[in-house]
Parts: structure tokens; sequence; C-alpha cells
């Protein structure tokens, strides 16, 4: 029976949700490791059998493994998920995850680059090579729109608009959005348009994408983490440099200059204003100006 429920499960997720391969991935995981749990633990129970013991049972079992409370949490997520869709589907009547809690979680914040340490890293690239003209439009397009580094892979030439200073892109659950896009970033992406690109023999596959590598095929993620991580080494910075720092610190300018939560929620794709508020984290001397130029009792 599980097999059955898990592979119905799987369906809903690609046909009526529209979730990333990815994320169907995960959720499918989730309910397969619960399965296991249950065949281990010797009870020939159904999921439908499932109670909120069981999986209290189950999380107590996750801890005794020694594995973190955001791992837990992770699989709490997918099991939620899975026992939503066999509510909704009126193949169970009460859901046994709707009392349980996820473990608490300590709210990391993301590695920031200041605006400095993104010139260092822009100006560390050799721009005498098509690989330096390409990473510069690269690295100017992240820092520019905040762009996932999935949405930057696949960004297609005819979903930019750059007499208008809009992209069109296709994000999470294969949302679109529409995001601004800064003068450096269309400049030098025009750049590598116009000289760059027009030398590589394309892949027929990859004919619309706007970036790619010297054999003409889309780049892949790791490789865009790979040049950034190179280029952050060149400009002597010791953070922790990836994709989706230059995301972080897209959102974290924008809400320091005085842009509204709202407002970089769009730009972002993010679907709950919740998972924007994480931007926030000001520094202190920020938030004293502030205090100091518009509060009416300063």
């Amino acid at each position: 029976m599980w097999q059955i429920y898990i592979k119905h499960f799987k369906n809903y997720l690609q046909l009526e949700r529209s979730l990333s391969a990815n994320s169907i991935e995960a959720y499918v995981h989730d309910a397969e490791k619960l399965r296991e749990f249950v065949e281990l633990s010797g009870l020939e129970l159904s999921p439908v059998e499932i109670t909120e013991e069981h999986l209290l049972a189950y999380l107590k079992y996750l801890t005794e493994l020694g594995l973190s409370a955001h791992s837990q949490a992770r699989f709490l997520s997918g099991i939620k998920s899975f026992y939503a869709y066999l509510l909704l589907e009126n193949i169970i009547q009460t859901n046994p995850t709707e009392l349980i809690e996820a473990p608490s979680l300590p709210r990391k914040l993301p590695d920031v680059l200041s605006y400095e340490e993104i010139i260092r890293m822009l100006e560390s690239i050799d721009h005498s090579t098509p690989e330096g003209t390409r990473n510069r439009a690269i690295l100017e397009m992240l820092y520019s729109s905040g762009l996932r580094v999935s949405e930057l892979t696949s960004l297609q030439l005819t979903n930019c608009y750059f007499d208008i200073g809009f992209i069109r892109v296709l994000g999470k659950g294969d949302k679109v959005r529409l995001v601004p896009i800064g003068k450096d970033a269309i400049k030098y992406t025009q750049i590598y348009l116009d000289t760059i690109r027009p030398t590589l023999l394309v892949a027929k596959e990859s004919e619309d994408i706007v970036f790619l590598n010297r054999r003409g095929a889309q780049l892949t993620r790791v490789m865009i983490f790979i040049i950034i991580k190179e280029l952050a080494k060149s400009a002597g910075i010791n953070k922790n440099v990836s994709p989706h720092t230059f995301r972080h610190s897209f959102a974290t300018h924008l809400i320091e200059g005085g842009a509204s939560l709202r407002a970089v929620q769009e730009m972002l794709g993010h679907e709950s204003i919740l998972t924007t508020e994480i931007y926030t984290h000001l520094d202190r001397d920020y938030l004293r100006q502030v205090i100091t130029e518009f509060h009416p009792r300063k």
C-alpha cells in the first residue's frame, strides 16, 4: 500500500503542484524514509493507520540517529506534505501530523558581501579573455537582479527585454516573474552577447540560453559556483561566497537603501514575505541612523 500511495503522491506533486524535480525527489524521499522506519519497527501498518504516536516515535528515532534539528525539520516537512495530500484525497479523515511541531531551528543569517567587496570581485576579473567578459556579465546579472543560480543558468535570450530594463524569470514551481535589471548588468551582458557569444559553436539545445561555456553549451550550476569561488579568492575575500551570496547581498542592500519588503519579495520570487524578512538583519549603526533621521522624538 505504501508504494501505491507514494506513487500517487509523486504524481500529485508533478501535475497539480508543479514542483521542481529536486523538490519532488525530496518529498518522495521523506515519505519513503517513514515507510522504512515502519518496516524496521516491525509494524505492519499502512500510511492510513499511522498515528501521531508513531510519528513522534519516528522523530525520536531520527534524534537517536544523530540527525540535526534542521534535518529533522526537513523530514517532517515532507511527511506533513504527504499526509496533507492523503487528507485532500479523502484517503484519511484526520491528519496525524497536524499537532506535531518541527524542532526549533537557530535562524542563521546568510553571508552578505559589502558593496566594496562586490566591487573588488568585479575588479579581479580579467576582461581580456572571453571567459572574463562572460563572468563580468554573470556577476553583474546576479547582483543586479538577485537571481537564483538555476534561474541564471536557464535565462533565455527571448526573456531579456533590455530596452525596457527587465528580464523574465522562470522561478521555483515554474512561476514566472518580471525582474528589473540595472544599467551595468545590461551593459556588460550586451557586450558579452555582441562580442563573445557569436564566436561560439552553440549547441542546438542551448540556442536560446544566454550564458554558455566555451563549448557552446549551457553553463551548469556547479560551474557558476566555481567561477564565483575563484573570483572571491582572487579578490582576497575570506567569506563563504557562492551565487546565493549575491542574492542575499542584492536583497540586503535594497532594504538598507529603503526598499519595502513587499517589493523585495516580488523581485526575489518568494512565495511568503516571512522568507524575505531574513534580510532585515541591518546593522545597529544603520538602525540608529534611521531613528535619528525619521523618529519624531529623536
